[in-house]
């Protein structure tokens, strides 16, 4: 069974869908199918609405979350009402989503749930130390790419990326943008120290002037990257090394990518969901020798694909396998097939 043993070495995992319809549903009823067949103790939320049965945007029929017996789960007041499962309730937690508060409860038998999990890191985070203090082997999150932060390095060890004819019907160009968001999930981390150091910063732009000193970082006194254009003579007045938490543009990228000493340019962000630029810009300011550190690096142990689209059209399922591994140490499945 593909990667079922892989993931079994996490506590937590996140499967991110690229775009609506990709597999994402049909990725996590296989994953909870066969862990359950183990026997291993699962919990399962989400950052947003999962389950439904009749896609709101396409109108197309969905699969719905099938969850087996003795299952955590954590969804709204609204959605644990309208389960088709027997469950009890185990908590109902502090937090609160628009559609109500945040249920967990156990299933008592085999049935089909809606999940509307924590809608921000912060409550996430919480909810998932909940979940393992029930002493669950594997806590389960649903996410996607409008929700990609939510399944950030700093919240999951682990990570399933799912992607899919519904980006995009034309094979080179669907794996031309998985393969972006592939590149820049595997970016470096700075070492063990300087990830210390640098983790509990969340504002402004900083020096490194020694990646070996990990625990000497300066302030640039600059507030945010909106005031680079006005001050980007003084961003290098301590070496090379940048480190911004904050969002990467494509502004950012060419004006590093604009300057003499770009080759020895090193920056550094939080993590891969903080960058916003286009592929061509994050490309050529590669090209060109600037070079791109993370300080939390997430796990990706999969890439699933589905061929097929709402619209109608169904790719050739092995092409895109193919043209995808041969780009990638990650393994690419059709979990359907």
């Amino acid at each position: 069974m593909p990667f079922i043993n892989e993931i079994l070495k996490y506590s937590n995992l996140s499967i991110v869908g690229l775009e609506k319809n990709t597999g994402k549903t049909e990725c996590l009823n296989y994953i909870l199918r066969n862990i359950h067949c183990k026997g291993k103790k699962i919990a399962v939320t989400s950052v947003g609405i999962d389950g439904e049965t009749i896609d709101q945007v396409t109108r197309t029929q969905k699969p719905e979350i099938t969850l087996f017996s003795n299952m955590f789960f954590v969804t709204s007041e609204k959605h644990y009402r309208e389960k088709h499962v027997t469950s009890k309730i185990i908590d109902i937690l502090d937090i609160s989503t628009p559609i109500g508060r945040l249920v967990v409860a156990e299933t008592l038998d085999q049935g089909k749930v809606q999940l509307s999990g924590p809608s921000d890191t912060t409550n996430l985070k919480s909810v998932i130390k909940y979940l393992k203090n029930l002493d669950t082997d594997l806590c389960m999150v649903d996410g996607a790419l409008s929700r990609l932060s939510l399944a950030a390095p700093t919240v999951t060890d682990a990570m399933i990326l799912s992607t899919g004819a519904a980006l995009s019907a034309n094979i080179p160009q669907l794996v031309r943008y998985t393969m972006y968001v592939v590149d820049r999930i595997n970016l470096q981390q700075v070492n063990n120290q300087l990830h210390n150091t640098l983790s509990s910063i969340s504002s402004g732009l900083w020096a490194v002037p020694d990646m070996n000193k990990s625990d000497i970082v300066l302030p640039l006194n600059i507030d945010s990257v909106l005031a680079l254009s006005k001050s980007k003579e003084d961003i290098f007045r301590y070496g090379s090394n940048i480190y911004i938490p904050g969002m990467i543009s494509d502004k950012v990228l060419l004006m590093l990518k604009s300057q003499k000493n770009i080759a020895d340019i090193t920056l550094i962000i939080k993590d891969f969901t903080k960058i916003f630029a286009q592929p061509e810009t994050y490309y050529a300011f590669m090209a060109k020798g600037g070079k791109i550190m993370v300080v939390d690096k997430p796990n990706l142990i999969a890439i699933t694909v589905n061929p097929w689209s709402p619209s109608g059209y169904l790719l050739n399922s092995n092409e895109l396998i193919s043209q995808l591994q041969a780009k990638t140490d990650i393994p690419v499945y059709n979990i359907k097939a």
